[in-house]
């Protein structure tokens, strides 16, 4: 994918944040303060403030429409759900370097909220990607168990489990083992 790292990192906070949510098949991983402050460090969210209640209710609403986002039936629903919260988010495009990043596009505005932030970034990020003609490459793993998304980065966009270490392997030891009792 011939994005910058900036497209890249927002769309891996995209995934991540997802990744968070009970329709993944888990347990909601931001059912508090304190796991929202942990996700917003753990991806150098820049620029947040004190978080609030308020924060965290309206971070898990970008984060069920980017959900249903990736596991729209076809592009066209994609782009409808991802046009209607960008509709809903301010945006202020601007140039900016910092905490050791090189230049890189910020879409959020100044005084964002949490989830505005996200929603501008990760919102544009996923915009991009649609543009680009790459919509396939959103993706929800393929284990049976598992609901997690992932942007497939893969060259020939093959990758079908969201982690290769977990989920794939799992799902090729027990094709090994069927085939074995077989």
């Amino acid at each position: 994918m011939p994005f910058g790292h900036d497209t890249v990192y927002a769309l891996a906070t995209v995934v991540e944040l997802i990744n968070t949510s009970p329709s993944t098949g888990g347990e909601d991983a931001l059912a508090s303060l304190a796991e929202l402050q942990s996700f917003v460090e753990s991806r150098e969210v820049s620029g947040v403030s004190t978080l609030t209640v308020r924060d965290l209710g309206q971070v898990r609403m970008v984060r069920e429409a980017f959900y249903r986002v990736f596991v729209a039936p076809d592009q066209p629903t994609a782009v409808r759900t991802l046009n209607a919260l960008l509709s809903e988010t301010r945006i202020t495009p601007r140039l900016t370097e910092h905490d050791g990043h090189p230049l890189h596009v910020h879409y959020f505005a100044p005084d964002a909220t949490l989830a505005e932030h996200l929603a501008a970034d990760c919102g544009v990020a996923l915009a991009h990607l649609l543009v680009e003609g790459e919509w396939e490459r959103l993706r929800t793993c393929s284990a049976p168990d598992c609901g997690h998304v992932f942007v497939d980065e893969s060259r020939n966009r093959s990758r079908v489990y969201c982690d290769s270490r977990t989920c794939g392997n799992r799902m090729h030891v027990a094709a090994y083992r069927a085939r074995r009792r077989a």
